[in-house]
């Protein structure tokens, strides 16, 4: 199940968390790639609702920090948060219930191109406990209905543009409504105008409390839409403005 993360989930029931766990925060945490260490230092906290751009060059630590983030890579020095789960000392069994508790968005999509729109968003709620078919149905329309593909949840997914591979992506992300979306350069991959549509959604779903840490290159879209930055470079994060990047 490499769609996600080579996990095997075996949730029994599924349950909307508090606001109260709707939250990233770090605290003097080390980020180690390997035995390379990548990033010292690194203390930040996004709450609830509020959108956060990551940027940096490639290879600073930007991909590093949100495997961290969602357990990718394990936390071994200071403390870490996400969505109420402890990062440090986070045990590999742990890590499902997680990425249940989250949306990830990934530059590529990530979809299983011999299937349909439905039949990808169906794995993963029956991957995480989704028994009842006609629920699972109900929360399909409603997360594509969200994103503006609802019309095209039969249509296989090699059918559709980048786009709507990417809307797709997003409602993906929302299956268990999740207070925390991690974006890893969620429109590298489109056209500008296919970027903004991807971007407006996103903003959207900020103004509707969920928390969303986004990591992209495209500082014209920094500067249109203007939020808080984190910037890594050499080894360090600084929480910036926009009109310092």
């Amino acid at each position: 199940m490499a769609h996600w993360f080579g996990i095997s989930y075996t949730f029994e029931s599924f349950e909307y968390f508090s606001s109260s766990m709707a939250t990233i925060e770090l605290k003097n945490t080390t980020i180690f790639q390997g035995n390379h260490l990548v990033l010292s230092d690194v203390s930040f906290k996004i709450n609830t609702g509020e959108f956060v751009y990551l940027i940096g060059q490639t290879g600073s630590g930007k991909s590093s920090l949100l495997k961290t983030l969602y357990g990718d890579l394990p936390l071994n020095e200071g403390t870490g948060e996400v969505a109420g789960h402890q990062l440090n000392g986070l045990k590999t069994s742990s890590i499902p219930a997680l990425r249940r508790d989250i949306g990830i968005v990934f530059q590529d999509f990530q979809l299983l191109s011999d299937r349909s729109v439905e039949a990808n968003l169906d794995f993963v709620l029956r991957a995480t406990g989704w028994k009842d078919k006609a629920k699972r149905s109900e929360r399909i329309i409603e997360v594509l209905s969200l994103v503006g593909m609802q019309n095209k949840r039969h249509k296989s997914t090699f059918e559709i543009s980048g786009g709507e591979q990417q809307r797709v992506a997003i409602a993906r992300a929302l299956l268990n409504a999740p207070k925390v979306i991690l974006a890893d350069e969620p429109t590298g991959n489109l056209d500008p105008r296919t970027s903004e549509e991807i971007m407006s959604l996103l903003l959207s779903l900020a103004d509707q409390n969920t928390a969303i840490l986004m990591a992209t290159h495209d500082y014209q879209m920094i500067h249109k839409y203007s939020n808080r930055t984190l910037k890594v470079s050499s080894g360090k994060l600084e929480d910036s403005v926009v009109s310092n990047v």
